[in-house]
C-alpha cells in the first residue's frame, strides 16, 4: 500500500514525537481516481488534522452523502458525516453541521454520539449547544480530541501548547511516496492553501462579529495582511520572470504585476470591511425553524461511485 509517511507497517501509529507526520492514505485503488481525489480535497480540513494525530481516514458513501471513516487503534471507528436523513443539501465537505459517532464492526452495542452540530429537524426541540458551531472543523476536531483522549485511543495527541480552535500554523508537507499521483498529495503538499483553509474554518466557527472582524484583519491589514503579502509575492514572481530576458518572460512579468495591482485594489475596496463587520449585531432569535437555503452540490452524490469499505 502506498503511503505518504514512513514505509513501515505501523506508519499510522505515531508517537507524539512524530505527530508532525501524517497517517498514510487509504490503500484502495480509488486514491488514483480524480473523483476520489476531489472528495479528499474537499474534506482536507477534517482529514488532515486527524492524520496529524496518527489516525487513518477514508472517504466513503453513507446513506445519502459522503462520510469520513476514521480507524481507531482498538478496531472501532469513527463516522464523521453530514445529516443523512434528511440528506444534506450542501456540497461535500461543507455541510450544515457534522455528526460524529463511534462504532465497532463486531460489537453492535458499542455506539456513541461524540459530536452533533447538525441543526435539529424538530421545530419544537431545543437546539443542541454545539449546533451553533455548524460546519466548523476546529470545534469538531476539539470534540474528537477530548473523547479519544479519555478513551486513550489517540495515537499522537496534539501538542498541549496548541489551541485547536485558533491555530493557523501551516500544515506540514508529507514526504512523497512512489506510486501515487501528485493530485493525491494536494491535502498535505499545499501548505499555504491549507493554512487559509484553516482560517476559513475559524471564521465559520466564530461566535461573534468581533472575532470575525479580527480574522478579516489578518487578510486586509494594509501593511502585513494576506492581500498585501500576495501582492508582494506576485511582484517578486514578475521580477523572476524578467530574469529569463525573453519576450514571454517580460509579458509574464507584466501579467503578474497586473495581478499584484488588482489584489491591492481589492484590499482598497474592502478596507473598511473589518470595521463594518465589527459594527454588526446578531439578529434577534427567530420564531420557528427557518428553512435552510437551497444549495446544490457541485459534485452530485449519485454520479460518483462510493469508496470500497475494507475489512478491518
Amino acid at each position: 500500500m502506498g503511503t505518504d509517511g514512513k514505509d513501515t507497517p505501523d506508519a499510522a501509529r505515531r508517537t507524539s514525537a512524530d505527530s508532525s507526520l501524517l497517517a498514510p492514505l487509504p490503500g484502495h485503488q480509488n486514491v488514483h481516481t480524480a473523483w476520489w481525489q476531489e472528495l479528499w480535497r474537499r474534506h482536507a480540513h477534517i482529514t488532515t488534522p486527524l492524520r496529524q494525530r496518527g489516525l487513518e481516514c477514508d472517504i466513503e458513501f453513507g446513506l445519502s452523502a459522503y462520510i469520513v471513516h476514521v480507524s481507531l487503534p482498538d478496531d472501532s471507528y469513527l463516522i464523521i458525516s453530514p445529516p443523512q436523513e434528511p440528506p444534506s443539501i450542501c456540497p461535500p465537505g461543507d455541510p450544515e453541521g457534522w455528526i460524529v459517532t463511534r462504532q465497532h464492526p463486531d460489537d453492535q452495542a458499542l455506539f456513541e454520539v461524540i459530536y452533533n452540530s447538525a441543526p435539529s429537524t424538530d421545530p419544537g426541540a431545543p437546539q443542541r449547544p454545539e449546533a451553533r458551531h455548524g460546519s466548523s472543523a476546529p470545534h469538531l476536531i476539539q470534540a474528537i480530541d477530548q473523547r479519544l483522549t479519555q478513551l486513550r485511543l489517540l495515537p499522537a495527541p496534539p501538542s498541549p501548547t496548541t489551541d485547536p480552535l485558533m491555530s493557523t500554523a501551516p500544515l506540514p508537507r508529507a514526504p512523497k511516496a512512489p506510486g501515487l499521483s501528485d493530485d493525491a498529495y494536494r491535502t498535505s503538499a499545499y501548505v499555504y492553501g491549507d493554512a487559509i483553509l484553516a482560517l476559513t474554518g475559524q471564521i465559520n466557527g466564530t461566535e461573534s462579529h468581533a472575532d470575525a472582524a479580527a480574522l478579516l484583519h489578518q487578510i486586509l491589514d494594509p501593511t502585513s495582511g494576506l492581500l498585501e503579502r500576495l501582492g508582494e509575492f506576485f511582484e517578486a514572481a514578475g521580477e523572476k520572470a524578467k530574469e529569463a530576458e525573453e519576450d514571454d518572460g517580460f509579458d509574464l512579468s507584466h501579467d503578474l504585476s497586473d495581478a499584484a495591482a488588482e489584489i491591492r485594489n481589492l484590499g482598497e475596496v474592502l478596507r473598511i470591511a473589518e470595521d463594518r463587520m465589527r459594527a454588526l449585531t446578531p439578529p434577534p432569535p427567530a420564531s420557528g425553524h427557518p428553512a435552510a437555503p437551497s444549495r446544490t452540490p457541485s459534485l452530485p452524490s449519485p454520479v460518483v461511485p462510493p469508496a470500497q469499505r475494507h475489512t478491518r
